[in-house]
């Protein structure tokens, strides 16, 4: 049983950081798609990972193009969007899935959500009708997402 976090284009150092300590805390497999906002060797990554993150030891893909033919070897993929059609609680995160987010201010790549359609997920936000809050913190997106497939597990 194995749960996979894809990020493609990261772009805040600090929330990597705290996207991989999330995923060596719930057993979860980093993954991270060039290009990068930064550098994985900057003092910002490593301080939000703090001195956990020589432990995290992500893969890091060199493209989009090299992680897809992979993506079902991995397990079964859900997209992240906020154009998604179903929320995360209608999910069944069977015991191999790949969560699949994009960088902090673009989100997915147009490309990806238009191939994936059918499995773009979003996370319910019931506040968002007010028009403040477009999105959530990609750390905290991830947390969400990372913890109802553990407590879908939990449930057997």
């Amino acid at each position: 049983m194995s749960l996979h976090v894809v990020l493609v284009g990261p772009e805040i150092p600090w929330n990597t950081g705290n996207v991989g300590r999330t995923c060596l805390a719930t057993g979860a497999e980093l993954h991270l798609v060039r290009p990068l906002g930064f550098s994985l060797d900057e003092r910002r990554v490593r301080r939000a990972g703090l001195d956990y993150w020589e432990y995290v030891r992500p893969t890091v893909w060199p493209s989009w193009p090299a992680l897809a033919p992979k993506l079902e070897e991995m397990g079964r993929p859900w997209f992240f969007s906020a154009e998604g059609d179903s929320e995360l609680w209608q999910l069944d995160l069977g015991p191999d899935s790949v969560l699949v987010f994009g960088g902090e201010t673009t989100g997915l790549p147009t490309e990806i959500r238009e191939i994936h359609r059918d499995r773009l997920v979003r996370l319910p936000m019931p506040g968002r009708g007010d028009g403040v809050v477009r999105s959530l913190n990609l750390s905290t997106a991830v947390a969400v997402a990372i913890y109802e497939g553990l407590r879908q597990r939990s449930r057997g």
